[in-house]
């Protein structure tokens, strides 16, 4: 769901902010999209209610990313027991003109899959940036 209505209240509104930040900060030509998802029927469709969704899009194509925009989302498991959430993983996704062409997910191995990868040393950075996102949420 887009981080812009997931921003309901201080707590999480404050962390929503945090993760542009840990974002921009191992990527700083990087604009923030608290609202990546169109607001049409069909999108709204497939949006998951348990996630924090935020785009960053860069000022161009990055070849070390290899894309122009990389969409995070930040999936939790809502416990009605509790009435709390519980992180249990980040995506990230590299788009271009051409659509996705990778995608990492922290729910299974940590493994870059797609059509092409990014440069070594910027998946480090990306999984550092998702362990830090793991730290603001536990």
């Amino acid at each position: 769901m887009n981080a812009a209505e997931q921003a309901i209240g201080l707590t999480v509104a404050t962390k929503i902010a945090a993760v542009v930040n840990l974002f921009k900060s191992h990527f700083p030509d990087a604009k923030a999209d608290l609202k990546p998802w169109a607001n049409d029927p069909d999108t709204r469709e497939l949006i998951d209610p348990n996630s924090i969704d935020i785009g960053f899009h860069l000022p161009g194509w990055s070849r070390l990313l290899q894309s122009r925009s990389v969409l995070v989302q930040i999936r939790f498991h809502q416990d009605s027991e509790q009435d709390a959430r519980r992180l249990i993983g980040i995506e990230a996704a590299g788009f271009t003109h051409l659509g996705e062409q990778w995608r990492l997910s922290t729910i299974d191995s940590w493994q870059f899959v797609g059509k092409t990868e990014p440069a070594d040393e910027l998946k480090e950075k990306l999984k550092q940036f998702c362990r830090q996102v793991f730290e603001l949420f536990t």
